[in-house]
């Protein structure tokens, strides 16, 4: 009671002075900005005591709800005991294969190469991406007018975004690869990052796409068809291999001829060591990603996994983006004709010029100072 007598009549000295120095009025705005001030402090006990409910709520279900083992398929069973960091990495943890749909009790093969009409949980969580692309690309393109919609222009935004980008790296004849370009950035991308969502990979109906190399062979298998076909379509056959089976190095004798011919068949060998570093990069990263982030969670609370889970936000966004620049840059590697037709290309020109328009050119450079 003393306390709070000696703050009032602290506080009315304060007052009595402040209306002595700014005069009445100006002292009554400033007491009251100052409890406007004092009133709008944040407050961090509502925080706080939410903190300390979720961590009561956490332990208590441990109890309540007590976790369940996992069996020898890392599938959750009552009947087994939970075990402690065993079960809790086990039950975030996939094998490479993944569950087969379709048909039922299936299983796929062990082998490391067959052939088995089924459907796997990558392939049908790969078909639900493809559909949120497509239906998104519809709603925001079906009216397409002058005067863009708030739609439209996030979908130009993102169209325009990544064309330049592609044509900044390739220039401008990379602008007739771009839909193929953002096509797989997209897929890819949605792919990576659903298996951050919850349940996916966690469940046997749900996996990312990218996490199962089938998946991943197939987009490069696709990807090394593409700069193979517009290699042959752009040069011809007999342009295009010629850059691989080169034997106009013979001109210059045996020895330039037999090294030339050797370095374009090692260079058409390692056109077949594409595929496999392309498949091989974007699974190990994605799959890598998801069970380091499934032993985490199993051994850790929820501070850890979330970080963990910006950190893979980002790295997947960059592995969809490697993907589909060198995709791209394959691509544009494949239709660039041979440096010996280049040069063969510019003799032929120079010969077929009239001598008219290379006299100048000389006789300026005759008259150059020394």
């Amino acid at each position: 009671m003393t306390d709070q007598i000696r703050q009032r009549d602290t506080r009315s000295d304060a007052e009595r002075r402040m209306q002595a120095a700014l005069g009445p009025d100006l002292a009554s705005d400033a007491v009251g900005a100052a409890g406007a001030v004092t009133e709008r402090a944040p407050s961090y006990r509502p925080i706080l005591i939410v903190m300390v409910l979720a961590v009561v709520v956490l332990i208590a279900s441990f109890f309540v709800v007590p976790p369940m083992g996992v069996d020898e398929h890392n599938v959750a069973d009552p009947n087994t005991p939970f075990s402690f960091p065993d079960s809790a990495i086990r039950a975030n943890f996939e094998f490479p294969a993944p569950h087969v749909l379709w048909p039922p009790g299936h299983h796929a093969s062990s082998s490391l190469v067959t052939f088995d009409v089924s459907i796997p949980s990558s392939i049908f969580t790969g078909w639900i991406v493809m559909i949120v692309i497509l239906v998104l690309a519809a709603i925001l393109a079906r009216r397409v007018d002058l005067v863009p919609r708030r739609g439209q222009n996030a979908l130009e935004y993102v169209y325009e975004g990544l064309a330049n980008f592609a044509t900044s790296l390739g220039g401008p004849g990379a602008r007739r690869y771009v839909p193929i370009f953002v096509a797989f950035f997209l897929f890819i991308l949605l792919g990576n990052w659903s298996g951050l969502l919850p349940g996916v990979g966690r469940t046997e109906q749900l996996r990312a796409p990218t996490s199962d190399v089938n998946v991943t062979i197939g987009l490069a298998l696709v990807a090394f068809a593409l700069f193979h076909i517009e290699g042959i379509r752009n040069l011809g056959f007999r342009g295009y291999f010629g850059k691989f089976f080169n034997f106009s190095g013979f001109r210059d004798g045996i020895g330039a001829g037999i090294i030339a011919l050797f370095v374009g068949v090692l260079e058409f060998l390692l056109e077949f060591v594409k595929p496999v570093t392309l498949s091989m990069r974007l699974f190990g990263n994605i799959y890598a990603g998801e069970i380091a982030l499934g032993v985490i969670t199993g051994l850790t609370l929820v501070v850890i996994p979330v970080a963990m889970v910006g950190l893979e936000f980002l790295l997947n966004f960059m592995q969809a983006l490697i993907f589909s620049i060198l995709t791209l840059m394959f691509t544009l590697i494949a239709i660039e004709p041979h440096h010996a037709d280049h040069a063969e290309g510019h003799e032929g020109a120079a010969e077929h010029l009239p001598e008219g328009n290379i006299a100048p050119e000389v006789s300026g450079a005759s008259r150059a100072p020394a």
